[in-house]
């Protein structure tokens, strides 16, 4: 399904989401607005479980805005630019859905931040004999900060000291060096990337896995990481009442029992 800069397939409840804005994928107002409504699809469909966000080709993620549009205009323009960009990552972290960021290609400035959104981020090795793939904020390099979350999330994630040594000096990683420090969960070789990041999606759906758990799961970091451990440990207990009323919860209880795999529903 074609939604501007953002193209949306969806194999086997899992829903791909590609940025399309060749050769670097750089986003701009248009694609956050096509990004925005296609993580509200994924969102109200009862058919999807997870959403795997990518770039388009075989060299970028995404390297971040549109710096020749940013130029021409206003800072109230900017301004308002960052507000609908950080409104729109919210909303994915917010989605109660597992969201996998598939890097597959360079991965820095404003598409680190988008990655930073998503749950769990995949990177991909480069190719047998190809130019090693970066990942980092160096916007301090064109006399800004990280504008798109990225202050904020570098810093939850690494710790305040690791991540503004990190900014302040532009660091630039290398796929394997950004697992080591923390940027991605995993790596995958060059060849067969979006298959085998699709096998492992799937782990996460249904059947074979409770994704409304997982859903919960998830809601229950994002909303609770930040709040005082009595408040964190009620959202906890709220969460887990819900689930306890699931037909999930019943089926993997009884399956349990019984010796045998689950077949969860989603519901």
């Amino acid at each position: 399904m074609a939604n501007g800069k953002v193209q949306t397939r969806v194999l086997d409840r899992v829903a791909w989401l590609r940025m399309t804005a060749p050769p670097a994928n750089n986003y701009s107002y248009e694609m956050m607005q096509d990004l925005d409504a296609a993580i509200l699809a994924v969102r109200f469909d009862p058919e999807i479980d997870v959403l795997v966000l990518t770039g388009e080709g075989d060299r970028f993620f995404s390297s971040g805005a549109d710096i020749d549009t940013l130029s021409k205009v206003t800072p109230e323009y900017k301004y308002a630019f960052c507000l609908h960009a950080n409104e729109t990552l919210l909303r994915l972290e917010h989605t109660p859905k597992l969201s996998l960021a598939a890097i597959n290609g360079h991965c820095v400035g404003g598409g680190l931040e988008v990655a930073l959104a998503c749950d769990l981020r995949l990177g991909r090795l480069p190719a047998a004999g190809g130019k090693a793939f970066r990942y980092g904020a160096p916007e301090v390099k064109l006399g800004v900060l990280p504008g798109t979350g990225g202050t904020q999330r570098l810093a939850r994630l690494l710790g305040p000291a690791q991540a503004m040594q990190f900014m302040v000096e532009g660091t630039l990683l290398e796929t394997e060096a950004a697992r080591e420090f923390g940027l991605l969960h995993r790596t995958f070789e060059f060849d067969g990337f979006e298959a085998a990041i699709q096998e492992y999606a799937r782990r996460f759906t249904c059947p074979n896995s409770a994704s409304l758990a997982v859903g919960h799961i998830k809601r229950a970091v994002q909303s609770g990481t930040d709040l005082p451990l009595e408040s964190g440990l009620s959202l906890e207990r709220e969460l887990q009442q819900r689930l306890f009323a699931s037909r999930d919860a019943g089926e993997g209880l009884a399956a349990f029992r019984d010796k045998r795999p689950p077949q969860f529903e989603g519901r």
